[in-house]
């Protein structure tokens, strides 16, 4: 029953494929319309039938106009056949790096009778699919050569099969039956990707798709513009006509690999579609809570796969549900499929601080990895003391008087007192500089909802000014001589492609920045330590507990002006708020 489902979904694929080329064909009729009027009015007028000033004169409009659509329509098909199509950035995997995993596609193609793809490829995402790269923007001149899967004696002039990108974090969280059974649906996907009709209705589709681009590129000269504009027209009004068709034929195609790949792991599939979603979850916390630190103190973490594996076992220490999957990690990860997979998490750890954040393409002073044994001191120390050091040049642009203790060795020095005697203070008309630091920012409509009082509001501002400035002081981006062969496919100044969160608003802003002045002051008058959490990113430990209760009094002091919680918790924890803490 699943080869007649499988043959059932491949030939509802290949009428919808068959759809989108119609689409084509009007488009190239409408085209060699004109040149079919002008040459009937020609021919007309050489047998005397269509004589007369009349049909001169049609003869001549319509010729010009015949010419005129033909040259549009030759540069327009031009550019859709030579137009880059959209590639994802992806972490290239040689068969020399990766032996046994590509022995294992290979089986896995062989089982499902399809072919087998030409290469694999990871990203730093929970995801896995197919990639067309037959263009020849995305592959060498054709010549013959070998095919990485297929084997070395399987010779071809250009790589006809798709591309196998496999999202990283499965390849260190899974074990090795569980990635070749969620794998087995992907792979049966080369079977209807290899039909003729198919392939060239995707071609169609994804060269529409990339003309659009290249018309709706900026910086572009007048006459330019206007070919621009009607190259976009056209692009877009031949998508519309053939999305509906190219979406019912990518269903047609999922569901034949689907039935296909019924008779392959399909009870460990089952299992492994759980560990696709726990990765996921595991994955996205570890980007914003663990990641997005590192990666705004110019540290990008290099082993951001293997924390995967920490982050979703420290869940399952913790979440009773997750108790059955810690048995697992007896078992062989898939990672051991790669020769060097400290090599490859690497290059996925940095890839994925260029897509998710937008940093460089290679390390340098300003932009170094870091380790995870290195994390407490290198990112959240750093970060307490960076953003203290902020919260408190702002407080000098406000005119805010420094709490002076005359036993510190450095009276006058930076206090977590001066913090909260500023915010404690009843609401006043600010000094002339206040509104002057605001100023430098541009209008947040969140602002104003934020909850606070009008002296949090107003450092909130300088906050967000003081943090503006700096981002935009900061190198971004890569040169593009040091770009390698297949991140020069895709554009940097797009970067991030993912953004993972929205800009912080002044209220959160100014919660982090009080929060990093009492860690400060906690490891510096109350023996506290830095540390990293798996779940929850940066932590505070006191007395090797973490300190899981200092946001609600945080909160109650920028909100409400009110500290007597934070310095009830304080006194508790023997932090002394008026010793002068370091900074950066």
């Amino acid at each position: 029953m699943s080869g007649i489902g499988a043959e059932a979904g491949a030939q509802a694929a290949r009428s919808r494929a068959l759809a989108v080329l119609r689409v084509r064909g009007r488009a190239l009729a409408t085209a060699l319309l004109p040149a079919g009027a002008a040459v009937i009015l020609l021919t007309g007028g050489a047998t005397g039938h269509l004589v007369g000033p009349g049909w001169d004169a049609a003869r001549w409009a319509v010729g010009v106009l015949a010419v005129l659509v033909l040259l549009a329509a030759t540069g327009i098909a031009l550019v859709v056949a030579r137009a880059r199509p959209a590639m994802t950035p992806t972490v290239p995997v040689p068969e020399k790096s990766a032996p046994e995993l590509y022995r294992m596609v290979r089986d896995l193609a062989d089982r499902l009778d399809v072919p087998a793809p030409s290469a694999v490829a990871l990203t730093p995402d929970c995801d896995s699919w197919l990639e067309d790269r037959t263009h020849t923007a995305h592959s060498p001149p054709a010549r013959s050569a070998p095919d990485e899967i297929a084997g070395p004696h399987a010779h071809r002039r250009t790589p006809v099969a798709p591309v196998l990108v496999i999202g990283s974090p499965f390849l260190w969280w899974m074990r090795v039956g569980e990635l070749r059974a969620v794998l087995a649906p992907v792979v049966a996907g080369t079977g209807p990707s290899a039909h003729p009709d198919i392939a060239a209705a995707r071609r169609f589709v994804r060269g529409l798709d990339a003309a659009l681009a290249v018309a709706s590129a900026p910086g572009r000269r007048p006459l330019v513009r206007g070919a621009c504009a009607l190259l976009g027209w056209v692009s877009r009004l031949l998508l519309r006509g053939c999305r509906e068709h190219a979406t019912q034929m990518e269903r047609g195609v999922a569901a034949a690999a689907a039935e296909r790949a019924q008779a392959v792991d399909y009870g460990l599939r089952i299992v492994a579609q759980e560990q696709v979603g726990l990765a996921y979850a595991g994955w996205d916390r570890l980007l914003t809570r663990v990641a997005l630190p590192a990666w705004r103190m110019g540290r990008w973490p290099s082993r951001l796969d293997a924390g995967v594996v920490a982050a979703l076992t420290e869940l399952s220490r913790r979440d009773r549900l997750a108790e059955g999957f810690a048995s697992r990690l007896g078992e062989r990860p898939a990672c051991d499929l790669l020769e060097e997979p400290g090599t490859v998490d690497e290059a996925t750890s940095l890839l994925a601080a260029r897509l998710f954040h937008g940093g460089p393409a290679e390390s340098g002073p300003a932009w170094a990895p870091v380790d995870w044994q290195a994390y407490p001191e290198e990112v959240v120390d750093r970060t307490w003391r960076a953003e203290a050091a902020r919260l408190h040049r702002v407080l000098d642009l406000l005119g805010v008087r420094p709490a002076v203790d005359p036993t510190a060795p450095d009276p006058g020095g930076p206090t977590l007192a001066r913090v909260l005697d500023h915010l404690t203070e009843p609401a006043a008309v600010l000094p002339y500089e206040a509104p002057r630091v605001a100023e430098e920012l541009p209008e947040d409509p969140d602002e104003d909802a934020d909850p606070g009082t009008e002296r949090s509001a107003a450092l909130a501002a300088g906050l967000s000014a003081e943090l503006a400035r700096e981002e935009a002081a900061a190198p971004r981006g890569a040169a593009t001589a040091d770009r390698g062969p297949e991140s020069a496919l895709w554009d940097d100044a797009g970067l991030p492609l993912f953004p993972l969160q929205p800009p912080r608003s002044g209220r959160d802003l100014l919660a982090d920045h009080v929060t990093a002045m009492v860690c400060c002051a906690a490891v510096d008058t109350g023996g506290a330590v830095p540390a990293l959490d798996w779940l929850d990113g940066p932590s505070l430990l006191l007395d090797g507990e973490r300190a899981a209760d200092l946001t609600p009094r945080v909160l109650s002091l920028i909100e409400e002006g009110d500290p007597g919680p934070l310095r009830d918790w304080l006194a508790a924890c023997g932090i002394r708020p008026e010793k002068p803490v370091r900074l950066v």
